[in-house]
């Protein structure tokens, strides 16, 4: 028998209902508890359950009709949080997501509650303000002006050696800020391909082989296609390799091929490291390349007082990827792109839509014609709220213990060498390494087995053909001691493994 409709009075009494502190409190009360139930590395890490048994958990028709909100929390925590990944567990060393300032969580729910969409100022006026501030900020540690140049009021900071002014936009992470970039680079290259297309002969798209996958997906995003890329090697250390590219560049000016851009890493997905951008830079400039640095993972470096040297060369670059959600320990999703000069990511969107963007002559800034997105979150807040708490010295020094403890690791490794081999020395938070004790099969064999039980959580990759354990520090709550269980548990699970 069909339910009765609900009456309109009913529904908005339960819509004030909800808008109180009392009716919220279950929910904030099940992120403090996750912190605390985190906190000492208690329990299991992730799940044990396969996916059809939990899929079975919520086998159930749509919901009709209105429950309690109290109700609704209690089976959040009762069938949700119990088989989540913990990322604030201290165990959890898994991928490149960060276990969230808890500062930067609580400002969540007030980016939510307010709902301002950032692509026109008149929607967010203030988050507008906020958001060009803080890339004011970036920028100059990025070296995309003078440390004493004066930020501009409507969008973007000066930058060395000319009247353009930088800036940079929002992202939902670097594989679209990669995108925007390579977008930006297509438009200086080719002007009219927003309006006629990518016509030929087509250009290269010049990257080192262990970049991330977000560059060949723009290769075909942007319709130049895959068969566009053209990789340069590695050195040992899994760095792209200046002297190739050298010779890349110019078999590719010899050809008479146009290159649309060098992609440049900072803080490899696989293995943490840096490019060589002092070289990368100084061969993009020899030949007129465009220089996009995908520092998703490293560029946060620019925080820090150990590590800025790893970035050294970075302000040569056009555009910078950089993921305050990854090193800055920032809650999904806030991803940056930062530009040289601003009007590279407003060419990249060379449309009007009068209904939304207006031609301002005031400070506002209508940030939606330099950024993918339209309906984007006020995600600045929870970077502002962080860099407020803890201000940029703090995040740079958490930044640098969590490479310290990748560090001490890896001298455990070296004291543990009879049973695991190292494959490289860490220069950020993440760290590859074998277990001597089988092929390639027993290492993926071996960290599968090693997650199911509830003991950690790390992450595998392939280096130089052979599969490795990969490991990423991004947990402040992680100290010597769970490194320590790491290896123990590795070892206890691959001697179970060994024996069938």
């Amino acid at each position: 028998m069909p339910r009765p409709p609900l009456a309109p009075d009913a529904l908005l009494e339960a819509l004030e209902s909800d808008a109180t502190l009392e009716a919220g409190g279950p929910f904030l009360s099940l992120a403090a508890s996750h912190f605390e139930t985190t906190r000492e590395g208690a329990g299991p890490v992730s799940t044990p359950l396969t996916a059809h048994e939990l899929a079975a958990r919520f086998d159930e028709p749509l919901p009709q009709g209105m429950r309690a909100l109290v109700d609704v929390a209690a089976r959040l925590g009762r069938d949700v949080l119990p088989d989540v990944n913990r990322l604030s567990h201290p165990m959890y060393l898994g991928h490149q997501v960060s276990a969230p300032l808890a500062a930067a969580v609580w400002s969540e729910v007030v980016i939510s509650a307010l709902n301002n969409s950032m692509a026109v100022w008149e929607m967010s006026p203030v988050a507008t303000v906020i958001e060009e501030r803080v890339m004011d900020w970036m920028c100059e540690l990025a070296g995309f002006r003078p440390a004493s140049g004066a930020a501009s009021v409507s969008g973007g900071t000066t930058s060395p050696g000319g009247s353009s002014k930088s800036g940079g936009t929002f992202t939902s992470g670097g594989t679209e800020a990669t995108f925007t970039a390579l977008l930006a680079a297509r438009a200086a290259w080719q002007p009219d391909a927003w309006v006629t297309g990518v016509r030929g002969p087509l250009p290269a798209l010049v990257h080192g082989e262990h970049a991330h996958y977000a560059v060949s997906r723009a290769a075909g995003e942007l319709g130049i296609g895959t068969s566009s890329l053209v990789p340069v090697r590695s050195t040992e250390d899994w760095k792209l390799d200046p002297d190739d590219l050298a010779r890349t560049l110019e078999r590719l000016h010899a050809e008479g091929r146009p290159v649309l851009a060098v992609v440049a890493t900072a803080g490899h997905t696989a293995t943490g490291s840096f490019d060589d951008l002092e070289a990368v830079a100084a061969e993009c400039e020899r030949h007129d390349a465009w220089l996009h640095v995908d520092g998703a993972h490293g560029a946060s470096a620019l925080l820090s007082g150990r590590h800025r040297h790893r970035v050294s060369g970075l302000a040569h670059a056009r555009t910078v990827a950089w993921d305050p959600h990854k090193m800055m320990l920032l809650p999904l999703s806030a991803g940056m792109l930062l530009a040289r000069d601003v009007n590279d990511l407003t060419a990249a969107f060379a449309q009007r839509a009068p209904y939304l963007f207006h031609e301002r002559t005031d400070a506002g800034a209508d940030l939606g014609v330099r950024s993918f997105q339209c309906s984007r979150r006020a995600d600045v807040l929870k970077v502002w709220v962080a860099l407020q708490r803890l201000g940029a010295d703090g995040i740079g020094a958490l930044y640098d213990h969590l490479c310290a403890l990748t560090s001490s690791l890896h001298a455990m490794l070296g004291e543990r060498s009879k049973t695991f081999e190292r494959v490289h020395a860490p220069e950020s938070n993440i760290l590859c390494f074998r277990h001597r004790g089988g092929d390639d099969e027993f290492n993926r064999a071996l960290r599968e087995r090693y997650n199911r039980s509830g003991r950690g959580w790390i992450t595998s990759t392939v280096l130089g053909g052979q599969r490795v354990l990969r490991v990423t520090i991004m947990n402040p709550r992680t100290r010597e001691e769970h490194l320590e269980r790491l290896l123990d548990g590795l070892e206890a699970e691959a001697t179970a493994l060994a024996g069938g």
